[in-house]
């Protein structure tokens, strides 16, 4: 995980609006992703973001791929 974070790029506003590639949730998206989850919601463990974002990805017939990242983040912070 560590190794993960000091070769990521850092999260900048534009690719928070970016489409999330329709094959996949891509780690470097789920890292930014998680990154900016964990820096919304403080209070929140890994494991409850982890959690929160099963539920959406339940909520929408089982995938996340093709939705904003954007959209994925307001569903996860209303469900946190």
């Amino acid at each position: 995980e560590n190794f993960l974070q000091k070769t990521s790029a850092p999260f900048s506003t534009n690719s928070y609006e970016a489409f999330i590639p329709l094959n996949t949730l891509n780690l470097s998206s789920f890292t930014k992703l998680m990154k900016k989850l964990q820096e919304t919601h403080p209070e929140a463990s890994r494991d409850k973001i982890v959690d929160a974002l099963l539920e959406v990805k339940k909520n929408n017939k089982g995938i996340l791929s093709g939705l904003p990242i954007s959209s994925i983040m307001e569903r996860t912070s209303a469900i946190l």
